[in-house]
């Protein structure tokens, strides 16, 4: 059975068998048939990782997303527990149906942009964030998280029990067993009212600490993609959002970019991104002042396999996607940062297709955390020609500003693709050997497995077995 990631389609694998169980027990079941037979299982939901996180050639594989029940709501302590495969238009759904009527009802506090159809589950493995202001990743809003660990027990895991794991699991990719179970903090659902303004990129950090309030604001900045333009890198559009009276009446409708609108900026965003930039602007500054809620406008319209359409359109030779990556310096080095970028991207002539600058407060919980420090997040979505050259250009297009962010002592995601050299991850993951290790520990006979784990178990297999580990 062949599956592939959604976003960049790059990671085509040839699986075992597909399970799908719907309860924890048949997930319990799958890891001992498993153990017994002596199969290593990858573990999906969304398929939005970019890096084969979700998939393992030869491996079977665990889809959760039929575990998406909501377990326990508490309105007083504003806690919601749901199934580990769980969406999130389901659990905002649920919350939102849940509380009708209830004059102060909870919201979630963050989720990933761009899309939608991703799992509570992979959020956690993932470490995600999304762009409130004022906060770390989602590692600060878990509770607790119930695991199935490679024996096939259940172990309930947060700050007070199972602590290890916890610091493990969450960014951890799977490798520690399928999370069954999130619990998670909420925050007061809010109206909030958008800001716009249109700035350069030495004014977006003053502009985002401004409306972080506490964890309660939210904005990132969409910077200008046209090579040829002054603004490249330099000028965008940045929207924040704060909260505003309870009391303030949401309007019936208001403007917002339909399906055909976006399909609209993506094209332009190929074929002529000055247009592009130009669109959204207009766009964005036409909405400055409107209300929202907290939550709903963390959502996003994202049409799977859109550029299978797009292709089609530009008559493309081969097929193509975006591929993204996140990388992180320090808040006074952006500015600096992003002019080298120009200047690379210029260069080599680096397709870049949507690009947005948001903050992250650090965090100090998890093993393999990537907020080392409160940064400035750059992502970067590049298109990639699905040829052996266009992946070979895409890999070298994002080594390049990997080196320059650790050049400030900076990080990057390793969510979106395994191109980075081993000198990168190192320098970007000192306690990455650590978490193998620690994996091979807690699951000796290697049950949990991806194609994105065996690339990192090859990189540094012999700092392991030095360590006598594998």
């Amino acid at each position: 059975m062949l599956v592939n990631d959604i976003h960049s389609a790059l990671n085509a694998t040839a699986v075992g068998d597909i399970l799908r169980p719907v309860s924890v027990a048949a997930v319990q079941e799958a890891v001992l048939a498993a153990r017994a037979w002596d199969r290593p299982l990858a573990i999906a939901g969304g398929r939005h990782a970019m890096g084969g996180q979700q998939f393992g050639t030869g491996s079977d594989l665990l889809d959760m997303t039929g575990l998406a029940r909501v377990l326990d709501f508490d309105a007083e302590r504003g806690e919601v527990e749901a199934e580990a495969g769980i969406m999130w238009p389901a659990l905002i759904g649920w919350l939102h149906e849940a509380q009708e009527g209830r004059p102060r009802p909870w919201g979630i506090i963050q989720k990933q942009t761009g899309a939608d159809r991703l799992t509570l589950g992979g959020a956690l493995s993932s470490n995600v964030h999304g762009r409130v202001l004022g906060r770390g990743p989602i590692v600060a809003d878990v509770v607790a998280f119930t695991l199935a660990d490679a024996s096939g027990e259940l172990r309930r895991c947060s700050r007070e029990e199972n602590t290890e794991l916890f610091r493990l699991a969450i960014g951890g990719y799977g490798l520690f067993g399928p999370i069954v179970a999130v619990r998670l903090r909420l925050a007061p659902r809010r109206k909030m009212r958008r800001d716009v303004s249109v700035l350069t990129i030495d004014a977006v950090v003053p502009a985002l600490e401004a409306h972080s309030d506490g964890g309660r604001g939210y904005g990132d900045f969409q910077f200008a993609i046209d090579p040829e333009s002054e603004e490249f890198l330099y000028e965008g559009i940045c929207s924040c959002y704060v909260p505003v009276d309870d009391a303030t009446p949401m309007p019936e409708t208001q403007r917002a970019l339909s399906r055909a609108d976006w399909e609209s900026l993506f094209h332009l965003s190929h074929v002529d991104p000055r247009r592009a930039s130009d669109a959204y602007t207009t766009h964005y500054l036409a909405t400055d002042g409107q209300l929202y809620w907290s939550d709903s406008h963390q959502m996003a319209d994202y049409h799977d396999g859109y550029h299978r359409a797009l292709d089609a359109r530009l008559g493309a030779s081969s097929p193509g996607s975006e591929m993204i990556s996140e990388l992180y310096v320090p808040r006074r080095d952006l500015a600096r940062f992003m002019a080298e970028v120009a200047d690379d991207f210029r260069v080599h002539e680096t397709p870049i297709i949507y690009g947005t600058v948001r903050l992250i407060e650090r965090d100090d919980e998890t093993v393999l955390t990537w907020a080392r420090q409160p940064w400035a997040c750059v992502v970067f979505n590049l298109h990639v020609d699905h040829t052996p050259d266009g992946i070979a250009r895409a890999a070298a297009a994002f080594r390049r500003p990997i080196d320059r962010a650790l050049a400030y002592g900076g990080s990057f995601y390793l969510t979106y693709h395994r191109w980075a050299m081993r000198m990168q991850v190192e320098a970007a993951y000192p306690r990455f050997v650590e978490f193998l290790r620690e994996k091979l520990r807690h699951d000796p006979e290697e049950r949990f497995q991806s194609d994105w784990y065996r690339h990192y178990r090859e990189m540094f297999g012999n700092e392991l077995v030095l360590s006598g580990e594998g």
